[in-house]
């Protein structure tokens, strides 16, 4: 299938639109790689601390942009589950700091290694020129993101992207 025909100089609109769609097809294609027994917005969670140990409870919140009492709720699942730990902040008995437990940091592991199989699948039928050109493509896409998001989150204090 082809999603579209670039022309030599593809406009911003036009490689945002094929990201969009690519970003649907990976959601489609790790779909096949259940995310259970974590929710989406679980998932989101773990990842978040997996980037930032120790993080306090309300900057988790701030985060996810949630509240803190539903912030608590995911991760009272995700706590009973072996994934995350709670511990109080030795500067502040009323902070509540949050970690990945190696249950938690194996569970991730796992996951993208079933993720990347099915991207494996579809990598494997792609000329390698195009493999070589979307690699170089991600890189640069992933450096610019990351720099969006550092940007952002030293404009909104303590959020994290």
């Amino acid at each position: 299938m082809t999603v579209t025909a670039f022309r030599h100089r593809p406009e911003p609109d036009e490689v945002a639109r094929v990201t969009a769609t690519a970003a649907e097809l990976l959601e489609v294609l790790w779909g096949r790689a259940s995310t259970a027994p974590a929710s989406a917005s679980q998932l989101r969670v773990l990842l978040i601390l997996e980037h930032h140990e120790d993080i306090n409870m309300r900057t988790l919140a701030d985060s996810l942009a949630s509240t803190p009492p539903s912030t608590s709720r995911l991760c009272d699942r995700l706590q009973a589950a072996g994934f995350v730990e709670r511990a109080v902040s030795p500067a502040d008995r009323r902070e509540v700091r949050l970690r990945l437990s190696g249950r938690g940091r194996a569970f991730l592991a796992d996951l993208r290694a079933r993720r990347e199989r099915q991207l494996r699948a579809v990598l494997d039928v792609m000329p390698t020129a195009k493999r070589v050109a979307l690699l170089e493509g991600l890189e640069a896409f992933c450096d610019a993101a990351a720099t969006r998001i550092h940007d952002d989150a030293g404009d909104s204090g303590n959020r994290i992207a």
